[in-house]
């Protein structure tokens, strides 16, 4: 079964939990865990009201695949996830014109006024009683959920915009109300973007890495790393459309980039195979190097390698 969703948050790369769950930003642990439990009653094949095997067993992957990894990220303090939450309500508040919103739900949200804080969260409650009902209408609901979440960044980041504000969008997270760090200081030798691009993909967060990628591509638009990171994280998520996009600017600006020239030839030896057996997959240029939590380099897994 595909999981592939592509409205709401999930449309900038996002992986959004707080849609899959179908609770609203800023919940905190105690609702995260009684939505959780509610949700895996109804989807855990000892408990499920599926008919049929067939029922049973998408119940059970949307389960494994989809549930329990957003309630494992909610359910614990992860200050980077809601980093990034920050950061695409800033772009998103920026581009309101430009982002496209289907649901109804969403629509009327964004022209909620002074009660948008209560408008968005009786919009998610209505969506989530429902949202797992039926097996094959999750999905539009997840995504339908994330159009909310997206709508309510969007507005939320606005206002602070407008106002000079800066303040968290949860208001549990009591003194983490200002968790986007400021910029380093310009004699700093490390580019930032690029530190946290590679602590995401040593922890194989690639849709995190992407989002600030394209945050450092904003201030750097010609410089080749930034492009053949994205176009190796892209290639992670398997969207190799736009993994070529990215390795070949990448070798545009810098014809020697070792990642982009591996990433390369990685995609190159998959779409020529033809009835021969398939070839060992290149290592990356960086295998030897070694990243910041002492583990065996950033891109040691890089093409699918066995995980220790």
């Amino acid at each position: 079964m595909s999981f592939q969703i592509e409205r709401g948050l999930f449309k900038f790369d996002f992986t959004d939990h707080h849609a899959v769950l179908g609770i609203p930003i800023g919940a905190d642990k105690k609702e995260v865990r009684k939505r959780y439990l509610k949700i895996a009653r109804n989807l855990h094949p000892d408990s499920s009201k599926a008919e049929g095997e067939a029922e049973k067993q998408q119940a059970n992957q949307l389960l494994s695949k989809l549930v329990n990894p957003a309630y494992e990220q909610l359910s614990k303090d992860d200050r980077e996830y809601l980093v990034m939450l920050e950061r695409l309500g800033k772009r998103l508040a920026t581009d309101d014109k430009k982002v496209p919103i289907a649901s109804e739900a969403a629509k009327k949200l964004f022209q909620a006024g002074v009660g948008l804080e209560n408008s968005y969260k009786s919009s998610v409650n209505n969506l989530a009683a429902k949202q797992y009902n039926s097996l094959g209408e999750v999905l539009d609901a997840i995504a339908a959920l994330s159009e909310l979440n997206m709508v309510y960044l969007m507005l939320n980041g606005k206002v602070k915009r407008d106002s000079g504000k800066d303040d968290s969008i949860s208001n549990n997270r009591g003194n983490e109300s200002n968790n986007t760090p400021p910029p380093p200081p310009p004699p700093s030798p490390v580019d930032p973007h690029l530190r946290r691009a590679k602590a995401y993909i040593g922890k194989e967060n690639f849709a995190a890495a992407v989002l600030e990628l394209r945050e450092g591509l904003k201030q750097k638009p010609d410089h080749s790393e930034y492009h053949s990171l994205l176009g190796y994280s892209y290639l992670k998520q398997k969207q190799v459309a736009m993994a070529k996009v990215h390795i070949n600017k990448a070798l545009q600006l810098n014809p020697k980039d070792e990642t982009a020239l591996k990433c390369k030839k990685f995609i190159e030896s998959r779409s020529t195979k033809a009835g021969g057996s398939k070839s060992a997959p290149p290592k990356s240029p960086q295998d030897k190097s070694v990243n910041q939590s002492g583990g065996s380099g950033l891109f040691g897994k890089m093409f699918g390698g066995k995980k220790k």
